[in-house]
């Protein structure tokens, strides 16, 4: 039987690290909570028929959590500081170099809302024209001028270079999404980017993380002389991408405030105009330490594991 290398499953985790933690600002769901070095994958999707279905030799299901404390977007005029980001998401690893990946039923993206500077009346007021000033009127307590930014996805992820993950500056994928703005008087469909004409993220390594290996037993305590499964851990990288273009605003207010999101915002807004940045990322990647030991279950396998390590 053929064996998956650990550089191939090495390679993988990095490349999914520097995207995961831009692409993850939402709302936080709630994760199973698990033993020991299991912890970081509660919403891994290991469960899902695909990765049920790997053997471990022609195909190896893994799990990818990713996350960040913190960074910023910008957005032609504006600045937001992001909050904690998590990604996570089983993937397939194919003896013929490529991949897929999974996400759990509920997203894989999940994170905590940012807040626009100034809310609604930073963005927009004070105005002379009188649809705008209506609305500046409208504005008589802090929810209302309250504006979240999340950062929702709009398109498959595409152009994925493994081997950028190993190095800084370049290019690891693109990937498309769209800037959902929350308030009251914006409305509830007041975007930037859509799924037609998204943002495009190519996010590229500012600084290389380190790694270090841990073995575990299948319920999560450590074994480092026989645990059935290895957690690679990247810590310490900082992921940017400083070359994205920014569409307008589209929905904002039914379509009437468009302009005025757009006046404010500095938007559309070119390439080099913008930039996203997340700082200090932590990454887990976890499977069977010998993938071809458990075939041809060894996606049952580690969906086994992962439930015996739930508290």
């Amino acid at each position: 039987m053929r064996s998956v290398s650990t550089r191939t499953r090495v390679g993988t985790l990095a490349a999914v690290t520097a995207f995961g933690a831009l692409f993850s600002t939402g709302t936080a769901t709630a994760a199973t909570q698990l033993n020991g070095h299991w912890g970081p994958f509660g919403r891994c999707p290991v469960d899902a028929p695909a990765m049920l279905a790997a053997d471990g030799v022609d195909t190896v299901a893994t799990c990818i959590s990713s996350g960040s404390a913190g960074g910023s977007i910008k957005l032609g005029n504006t600045v937001v500081t992001t909050g904690r980001t998590d990604l996570q998401l089983g993937v397939l690893q194919r003896s013929d170099g490529t991949t897929s990946l999974v996400a759990p039923s509920e997203g894989a993206l999940v994170a905590d809302s940012a807040t626009v500077p100034g809310g609604l009346i930073g963005l927009m007021c004070p105005s002379n024209i009188p649809v705008v000033s209506a609305v500046c009127k409208q504005i008589t307590d802090a929810d209302l001028n309250r504006i979240t930014a999340t950062i929702e996805p709009a398109g498959v992820p595409r152009d994925f270079n493994m081997g950028a993950a190993f190095t800084t500056d370049v290019p690891i994928l693109t990937l498309p999404v769209r800037i959902h703005l929350k308030n009251p008087l914006l409305g509830d469909k007041c975007y930037i980017g859509t799924t037609s004409k998204p943002v495009l993220l190519q996010p590229k390594n500012v600084t290389a993380p380190s790694l270090s290996l841990q073995r575990f037993a299948g319920n999560g305590d450590p074994d480092d002389e026989n645990g059935v499964m290895g957690r690679y851990s990247f810590a310490g990288a900082d992921q940017a991408d400083p070359s994205f273009a920014v569409p307008g605003a589209s929905g904002c207010g039914a379509g009437l405030l468009d302009w005025a999101v757009n006046l404010k915002t500095g938007l559309p807004s070119a390439s080099g105009d913008n930039n996203v940045a997340l700082d200090d990322t932590s990454t887990y990647f976890a499977s069977p330490y010998a993938p071809a030991a458990h075939a041809p279950e060894e996606g049952r396998e580690l969906s086994r594991f992962w439930h015996s390590a739930a508290r």
